[in-house]
């Protein structure tokens, strides 16, 4: 796994073409999943893990890894399968999300994938693990998973949704009572979160669940009105997206006359130095890292009223 993460800055040329690497795991047995490398720190062999009092019984135990205590979740037993028994066998992925870091057990670690976003589709209808996934993609004819990663961190640390008073008093939205905020995320945990923190500013909010849907959804919005931003006052989109991510959907309103006007902010669980790149590269207006409720609602309502300027 030495090499695994090399020349990530590389990486940075996918960026508006649609594109995007999958680290491929398997958990317990032959089906594989897949993670996007951006996410990803570092790949190494489990270490021993520390019991600590009071932990989730999906939290495996603590890795002390340079100087860091991470705490590393059984992703096999957060997906409601079986417990990953052979740790000696085991990797870690470390990656982060949401401002902070975990580590995710996994049974086996293979290799890294380059393909479209347009083939990864949203998952299938159904019950079980199924739950657990925002997208599936086929490789060499097997059927990839790739998890919700947001919802298992979620149902283990849930996250506060709520904007504080004090923030939620001093948001005003005046003079654009007949703008929609628009949501694009492929996560139904957070589109809810998202959504409950803009609800704060009093506004009608329109929800997508992938970049494809949304951009479909602003033409039509864009032909009924003249131009989008007669109706819509800013998108709030995720970058993970299957069909059309973030940064593709981005990149299309911008170069969409009737759409490029439309403040676009980037809300993403990715982070890292090069996403600034990124975002000037697409020509977003705003990029956050998930998840702070008054940052969020105060960036989003200084651009909705940017636009009355």
């Amino acid at each position: 796994m030495s090499g695994i993460l090399d020349s990530v800055n590389q990486r940075t040329q996918l960026v508006g073409q649609n594109r995007l690497e999958l680290l491929l795991f398997r958990l317990n047995g032959r089906q594989r999943f897949g993670i996007n490398v951006f996410k990803v720190r570092e790949v190494l062999q489990c270490p021993p893990l520390t019991a600590m009092p009071k932990l989730n019984p999906l939290v495996r135990g603590v890795a002390h890894i340079r100087g860091q205590t991470i705490s590393v979740i059984d992703l096999s037993m957060a997906t409601r399968g079986r417990r990953i028994e052979d740790l000696s066998n085991a990797f870690i992925v470390i990656a982060e999300y949401n401002r902070s870091v975990q580590g995710f057990l996994v049974g086996a670690v293979e290799r890294i994938i380059n393909t479209n976003w347009d083939a990864i589709m949203p998952p299938p209808q159904g019950t079980g693990r199924a739950s657990y996934l925002t997208a599936v993609t086929e490789v060499e004819n097997e059927l990839i998973e790739i998890l919700d990663v947001e919802k298992i961190l979620n149902e283990i640390s849930p996250l506060n949704a709520e904007v504080s008073t004090e923030v939620a008093e001093g948001l005003t939205t005046e003079g654009q009572e007949n703008k929609i905020i628009f949501i694009a995320d492929d996560s139904s945990v957070a589109r809810n979160q998202v959504k409950k923190a803009l609800t704060s500013l009093g506004l009608e909010i329109e929800l997508a669940k992938n970049g494809l849907e949304a951009l479909k959804r602003l033409k039509e919005i864009a032909e009924e009105y003249g131009d989008v931003t007669n109706r819509v006052g800013v998108l709030v989109s995720d970058i993970e997206m299957p069909e059309m991510d973030g940064y593709t959907l981005t990149a299309e309103i911008k170069n969409t006359p009737e759409l490029q006007k439309l403040h676009v902010v980037l809300h993403t669980s990715l982070s890292g130095v090069f996403n600034q790149a990124m975002v000037q590269k697409v020509g977003a207006d705003d990029f956050i890292a998930k998840f702070h409720p008054d940052e969020l609602a105060t960036a989003v309502q200084k651009w909705l009223m940017t636009e009355c300027e």
